[in-house]
């Protein structure tokens, strides 16, 4: 019977950086569950007061250049995951803490001349009261918003030695900050190294496509369920995932036209699976029913999806 194992955020299960090196926290089977309560990305294990940017304690001792980054929970070890395999996980659940922030300006680079914020900017912050229940969020000024929760982060190390930062999306995942990895959606990964080592952090409570500020709505989980599986014949070139409206594929560069040509070449690939047609049949009909969407501008690299409608085409 496939297993559901626990991980609570604690000095042993959290790491700010990717590695291959990285030993894991938890082996498991393919089949799997892990039912997570994760941090905010910031490592905060309290709210933000609104107004203006002032950094906060953190709780657990880190280390400078290990725990730079997100904080995130793992790796997990998934027995027969190979290099040039695929991970599939499934998003099952995501429930949002009771707390959240989002800012402009003065943090983690979140600089922005183009947006009128410079580096002598005052960054502000805004603090937000969280309901999961009925999925709304309401910020220190009185404003109310429906949440979307997902994780910023979920991820493979790549294949090279050396401490790797979380910040950069890559083709093996990590900070895809994609707003479509909801609950119900399957997210599938280009494994790269023995056990796939997988990560997850970062969660966001709703964020609009591009994450113009930097950040989402920042915010601790307190439940995000994920299975692990290793699907045959389900090659994939870029992070991949089937949510409920349809199939979207990830690409990340540093200009934009970067960013397009890697998701839909991945598209393509996909197409020529799902329809059983050629490359040059999937780009003509790419472009009639597939949308293109910046999905982070925020990361150091640039990120779009390609989006196919279930049922654009038979």
């Amino acid at each position: 019977m496939p297993a559901i194992h626990t991980l609570e955020p604690e000095r042993r299960t959290l790491h700010g950086h990717f590695s291959r090196d990285l030993p894991p926290i938890l082996t498991i089977d393919p089949g799997d569950t892990a039912r997570y309560r994760t941090l905010d990305a910031g490592w905060g294990t309290q709210p933000f007061q609104g107004g203006n940017y002032a950094p906060r304690p953190r709780i657990f001792e880190t280390d400078p250049k290990l725990d730079a980054g997100h904080a995130l929970i793992g790796p997990i070890f998934v027995r027969g995951a190979k290099p040039g395999m695929t991970l599939a996980i499934r998003i099952n659940d995501i429930r949002p803490g009771a707390w959240g922030w989002c800012l402009a300006g003065g943090w983690n680079g979140s600089f922005n001349p183009q947006l009128g914020i410079g580096e002598g900017t005052q960054g502000i912050v805004h603090a937000w009261t969280l309901d999961a229940e009925t999925m709304t969020g309401r910020n220190h000024l009185g404003h109310t918003i429906k949440l979307r929760p997902f994780m910023g982060v979920m991820g493979l190390p790549p294949n090279e030695t050396g401490v790797h930062s979380t910040s950069p999306p890559r083709f093996c995942g990590g900070n895809l900050d994609c707003k479509e990895l909801v609950t119900g959606t399957t997210l599938y990964l280009p494994i790269t190294v023995e056990g796939a080592l997988f990560s997850v952090g970062d969660g966001h409570a709703v964020q609009g496509d591009g994450e113009i500020s930097g950040t989402a709505i920042e915010c601790p989980m307190d439940r995000v369920d994920l299975t692990f599986d290793l699907p045959d014949d389900f090659p994939v070139t870029t992070p991949t995932a089937k949510t409920a409206e349809g199939w979207l594929t990830m690409g990340f560069g540093e200009q934009l036209n970067d960013a397009t040509v890697m998701a839909m070449e991945g598209m393509f690939g996909l197409m020529c699976r799902l329809l059983d047609i050629s490359r040059l049949d999937a780009i003509a009909l790419a472009s009639l029913v597939v949308d293109l969407r910046i999905t982070q501008i925020a990361n150091g690299v640039l990120g779009v999806h390609a989006f196919l409608p279930h049922g654009a085409v038979h």
